[in-house]
């Protein structure tokens, strides 16, 4: 699918949003395994929240249990924490805006 100007234009004002903390990001912490996920950014709570189904779908598949999810602006160090294992996963990780918009 080939990018609109307006889809260049939010990519980087998305990605700007990011760089001052204030875009929207997908929040889901797992019971089992003890996890927590960072899905984003997004540049409106409104397309956060029309994404997060897909990501719960996919954890759900992977076996994933009793899942928390949230909705929050927020500026993510690391995409993915590993409780149980007190570990960091992707600390050099960048946000993937292509095909989130």
């Amino acid at each position: 699918m080939k990018k609109t100007s307006w889809d260049n234009f939010k990519e980087i004002l998305t990605s700007l949003f990011h760089s001052f903390g204030q875009a929207w990001w997908v929040e889901i912490a797992t019971q089992s395994p003890r996890c927590t996920y960072y899905f984003g950014p997004f540049l409106s709570s409104k397309e956060a929240h029309a994404a997060k189904t897909g990501y719960i779908e996919d954890l759900e598949q992977e076996g994933a249990q009793g899942i928390l999810v949230n909705v929050k602006r927020r500026k993510p160090n690391n995409l993915t924490i590993f409780d149980d294992m007190g570990e960091r996963i992707e600390p050099n990780a960048k946000p993937a805006f292509s095909g989130q918009m």
